[in-house]
Order: structure tokens, then sequence, then C-alpha cells
């Protein structure tokens, strides 16, 4: 019996150092996971946010006075560290009371969104 007992010394190290591994394995998983979710979360939300700005910036820009193209015109005031442009253009072969209107959304220089629409001078 005392050599049986012998026989399986160190097998508790052993199997000590396996379920740490597994343990660590699996907390490297759930952390890698966890910061791609996070990444994941903060691109839609600046997505989204420019998406909402590019669309009140077009109703904005929609309501003002209708200038004649090419023009851009005043913009909303964008949250800290966004950016946005309101250009308006002539339509080739259109009507001169029809314009076209790009809505450009920046983030730190970079463009985000880009959002198009009609002005009609009435």
């Amino acid at each position: 019996m005392i050599a049986r007992l012998r026989s399986e010394e160190g097998f508790t190290l052993v199997e000590a150092l396996v379920s740490v591994a597994i343990l660590t394995l699996a907390l490297v998983v759930f952390l890698s996971g966890l910061s791609t979710g996070v990444l994941s979360s903060n691109q839609s939300d600046r997505l989204s946010t420019a998406h909402e700005l590019a669309r009140s910036q077009m109703e904005y820009t929609k309501e003002l006075a209708y200038q004649a193209a090419p023009s851009s015109y005043p913009t909303v005031t964008p949250p800290t560290g966004y950016g946005v442009t309101a250009a308006a253009s002539a339509i080739a072969e259109g009507d001169g009371d029809v314009q076209l209107v790009t809505v450009q959304v920046t983030k730190d220089g970079s463009t985000v969104y880009t959002l198009e629409g009609y002005k009609v001078n009435r």
C-alpha cells in the first residue's frame, strides 16, 4: 500500500498545473471576446452618432432658404470630435430649382458617413 502511494507522488502537482493552464486559456478566450465586443460597440456608437448627425443636418438644410448651387449651407453644432459639412451642387441637365445636397460627417478628420438628398426652391 505504501508503494502504491509513493508511485502517485507528484500527480497532484501535475493535476494542479493542468487545471491552472485550462483556467488561464479560458480566461484569455473570455478577455479577447470582451475586447472584441467593446471595439464593436465603439464602432457602432460612432456610426450611429454620425448617421443621426447627418439626418439632423439634412433636415436643417432643407429648412434654410434656397441658395443657388454650388454653395454650402450653415451646419448644426456637432458633438466634440465630429465635423459636418453640407454642400449643394446643381443637377446636370436638370431643373435649376432642384439641387443635390451632400452632407458629410467626419470624426477626428476621417469621413464616417455621407448622406445625399435633394433641396427644392419653393
